[in-house]
């Protein structure tokens, strides 16, 4: 048996005992091999959904049982149609679903029940027809004759980044290109950076898609802004719960990698990225891992020149970098989210707080894990006290 065959066979007995309805089933009975997946997963997402539009109308409280379901089964999700996708059948999720999720995980929190945002908008629910969709159709890509024109975006100490069109879809991509004449050492430290970055797959981290060898270079997805230009550009205009949404991803993808041993190194208001949508939805990204140490490859290279925007001052080099300096970083780009502001100056928000906890002088006061510090920005309040809860 491949091993796309057994993630297929192992995801079909994972829901085979887990009841759906008829009429769920009936959405999705064109297709026996993952039809009743679809219709369990379908049915619980109405079921949230339902409750949450229901609860935004009264109490604004959603349960703490409920609250810890949604979250388990947003990473169920995130998991199930990632293992799809490697087992050859890729899927897609409604996009209207997958915002509607995106809007609703930064207010969940896992224990004590969730505040629903006062300006948290009804969620559409698709009850007649599938949300699920296997992508089935293969594409023709146009032969070019000609190359396709790069705009110059940014550069960093070791690599430029251009943005292009594709020809096929009209959907704008980036590619990170090394430098001419930069040393050995750069070189090798920016196709590392690509390797790692192809293994992880996460919501918040930049997708990387293929090198090329021949000219040093990689392809990436485009990103509209940075962290700083985004903040700066929307100045005072941002709500405490949007600010909230922000940092939440920010740490939920500093989070991911930590879980995968791996820190960043080189966190900086202009490494962080922001795709902008629609209605202002945004969604952040984390980029450049050219710094980024492991604590299982033998390629990090712990003598590095300290080269990264925000530095823990309390940190004399990068051979004993640890999680600690890291959260220092965090806690800047916090500060920043939250106040708008680049200088850590004590303010009087209901955030600052645990930015003191991250910028702590002594690092064994600081939060000891990413976690704890998202446990505490999940908890932040964004209403004004003696709101329902």
């Amino acid at each position: 048996m491949t091993t796309e065959a057994m993630i297929i066979k192992e995801l079909r007995s994972k829901y085979e005992s887990t009841a759906s309805s008829r009429h769920y089933e009936n959405l999705y009975e064109d297709d026996e091999e993952l039809g009743h997946i679809f219709s369990v997963l379908h049915k619980r997402l109405d079921k949230h959904f339902e409750d949450i539009n229901d609860r935004s109308r009264s109490t604004r409280h959603y349960w703490a049982d409920n609250s810890r379901d949604l979250l388990a089964l947003i990473d169920e999700l995130n998991e199930d149609l990632h293992n799809m996708s490697r087992a050859g059948v890729p899927v897609q999720m409604s996009p209207a679903y997958q915002y509607a999720l995106d809007r609703c995980e930064p207010w969940l929190t896992r224990s004590g029940g969730s505040i629903i945002p006062d300006d948290f908008a009804r969620i559409d629910i698709i009850k007649y027809e599938p949300v699920f969709r296997r992508d089935l159709e293969s594409v023709r890509l146009k032969k070019m004759d000609r190359p396709v024109e790069l705009e110059f975006v940014g550069e960093g100490s070791y690599a430029q980044v251009y943005s292009y069109i594709d020809p096929d879809y009209g959907v704008r991509f980036a590619v990170k290109r090394a430098k001419r004449g930069i040393g050995e050492r750069d070189l090798h430290r920016f196709k590392k950076e690509f390797e790692v970055m192809k293994e992880l797959n996460f919501p918040y981290i930049v997708e990387v898609y293929g090198f090329d060898p021949g000219r040093n270079e990689y392809r990436m997805e485009f990103c509209d802004e940075t962290l700083r230009s985004y903040i700066e550009g929307k100045g005072r205009h941002l709500s405490l719960s949007t600010r909230k949404r922000i940092a939440l991803q920010f740490l939920y993808g500093i989070n991911y990698i930590h879980t995968k041993d791996l820190l960043h190194r080189d966190i900086s208001l202009q490494n962080v990225l922001v795709k902008v949508f629609d209605q202002g939805a945004v969604l952040v990204k984390l980029s450049d891992f050219g710094l980024v140490k492991s604590g299982k490859s033998v390629f990090t290279q712990t003598n590095t020149h300290m080269r990264g925007t925000i530095r823990d001052p309390y940190l004399d080099d990068f051979k004993s970098y640890n999680v600690a300096n890291e959260i220092f970083a965090i806690g800047c780009v916090l500060s920043f989210i939250f106040s708008g502001k680049e200088a850590l100056r004590p303010g009087t928000g209901r955030w600052w707080p645990i930015i003191m906890k991250c910028v702590d002088h002594d690092a064994g006061q600081r939060y000891s894990s990413v976690r704890a510090i998202i446990t505490d920005v999940e908890n932040l309040r964004t209403t004004p006290k003696g709101s329902p809860a």
